[in-house]
């Protein structure tokens, strides 16, 4: 934002009108045409308002009047108050999308950010387990504590089954968190033992999965959805302690007790997805296959998990080698 406090919501409402609907026609081309997800198309709107908003003080009355220096002006702001470097690359990202859209729309004379350079987001590598932990988190036994709405003992039993399954998804497929709890029952198809699944941008691909996942699967789906299924629950394959499709947050409070419960690190399912990626290519997968199996769009995302193999050879080579 512009170094206050208000909301993105005020701030709109507060740019002259041209703006307001240059920002409203935007998400409207985020959300519309270039499918983007809800939380992109918020993310985006937020840091364009702020950039107008900035605009706006520094003396632009009007969107034609924006240009370089002004976009360099508020990146530079942005800096000097501490925000990271993936914070910068993003709001770069905004701001080349929006103008080169804008340019598109002739609401702009020229692409003005079309030059302009942005941090190159700093990328940690991601924890991973090994695969001995991660067999471990598998067969973990539950958490201690389970909710109060579960003391039915068949309720129990199904929460369990549907833990399982989840944990044995996420790792087994390496599927986002989010993709996870939005899939249907028609998903799933255990003639070929694939599951379908709905990424970002609203791409559809076919994700593999193992016989210990098939095995979660059956159990599941013949006796525990059928107890926990509530009215609400439409064709969602993972289901909640009420009966409704199974929300992210829960989906990461579950695998954080398994892991717990099972000894290992603090483990999430962003955690299992990289374990998933990084057990497959030491075992010898090529690295456009995991691309497609992960929904990667670009190989450069992907890339990641070669380095993190790389570590993990270089630690065990200075543990064991003489020379190391």
């Amino acid at each position: 934002m512009s170094g206050d406090r208000r909301s993105t919501r005020a701030v709109h409402e507060a740019l002259p009108p041209q703006m307001r609907e240059a920002v409203d026609a935007f998400a409207e081309h985020l959300a519309g045409v270039r499918n983007r997800s809800a939380h992109t198309v918020r993310a985006y709107v937020a840091d364009l308002v702020a950039l107008l908003d900035h605009a706006v003080r520094m003396g632009c009355a009007e969107l034609s009047e924006l240009d370089l220096t002004v976009l360099r002006s508020w990146l530079a702001k942005q800096r000097t108050t501490g925000a990271a470097r993936t914070s910068l690359a993003r709001r770069a990202a905004a701001a080349r999308t929006f103008s080169a859209w804008a340019h598109r729309a002739g609401l702009l004379d020229a692409d003005v950010a079309a030059p302009l350079a942005s941090p190159r987001a700093h990328r940690d590598l991601p924890t991973v387990l090994r695969a001995d932990q991660a067999a471990a988190l598998m067969d973990a036994p539950p958490p201690a504590l389970r909710h109060a709405t579960e003391d039915d003992a068949d309720a129990e039993d199904a929460v369990l089954l549907r833990d399982r399954v989840l944990l044995e998804l996420l790792y087994g497929t390496g599927v986002r968190i989010s993709e996870a709890c939005g899939l249907d029952v028609t998903d799933v198809d255990p003639a070929r033992r694939v599951v379908r699944v709905l990424g970002k941008g609203r791409r559809e691909r076919a994700v593999p999965y193992g016989v210990p996942a098939q095995r979660a699967l059956d159990a599941w789906l013949s006796r525990g959805r059928p107890v926990l299924v509530g009215s609400g629950a439409g064709a969602a394959l993972l289901l909640g302690a009420r009966g409704g499709r199974l929300n992210p947050t829960t989906a990461r409070r579950i695998v954080a007790g398994y892991a717990e419960a099972a000894g290992l690190p603090r483990t999430t399912p962003h955690g299992l997805r990289h374990s998933a990626a990084t057990h497959l290519l030491e075992g010898g997968a090529d690295l456009r296959a995991v691309q497609e199996l992960l929904g990667h769009s670009s190989l450069a995302s992907t890339q990641i998990y070669t380095h993190v193999s790389t570590e993990r050879l270089r630690a065990a080579y200075r543990q064991a080698h003489p020379r190391a």
